[in-house]
């Protein structure tokens, strides 16, 4: 078993790795406008997963995924040979679209405030469909100034049934 921690650390230290190696020592004209965002490594510390955005459009996006797959190699050897581990890690690299995701969140919120107060909007306007108070109070239920109601007067008196 590794330690949660460990394997914290070592996630870090390879996402600052790669940061600085796809920054200063890989000079391939696909590599566009690259930040590495997020690395996460396996517990048992083979795997690791790198995580990255880059500026631009859909072309910008594959060309700099194209670069970094060829300098997969040479960024293998430079973390497994800072890590000190027995095994270097084999790395992946995963596009992350957390900005277009902000983005359509962004657009659906604004929808819906937009919703919310066209809702209100109605809602000022709006009348009763009947009346006010649609339910029957007790005092109408009083007809006769006695206090009989009106259910009482409906039924036969004492000797008048048949």
């Amino acid at each position: 078993m590794t330690d949660p921690a460990k394997v914290r650390r070592h996630a870090e230290r390879i996402r600052e790795l790669v940061a600085s190696v796809v920054r200063s020592q890989i000079k391939d004209p696909r590599l566009g406008m690259i930040t590495i965002t997020d690395a996460r490594i396996t517990a048992d510390l083979r795997d690791a997963t790198v995580f990255y955005t880059v500026l631009g459009d859909a072309a910008a996006q594959s060309s700099t995924a194209a670069a970094l797959e060829s300098a997969k190699g040479m960024l293998r050897s430079t973390v497994g040979k800072a890590l000190g581990l027995r095994h270097s890690p084999t790395l992946t690299f995963v596009l992350d679209d957390v900005q277009d995701q902000v983005k359509h969140i962004d657009d659906l919120l604004a929808a819906a405030r937009n919703a919310d107060a066209e809702v209100q909007r109605l809602a000022a306007r709006a009348q009763y469909a009947g009346e006010a108070q649609p339910y029957r109070l007790e005092d109408e239920d009083e007809d006769a100034e006695d206090g009989t109601t009106v259910e009482d007067e409906d039924e036969p008196r004492g000797g008048d049934r048949p």
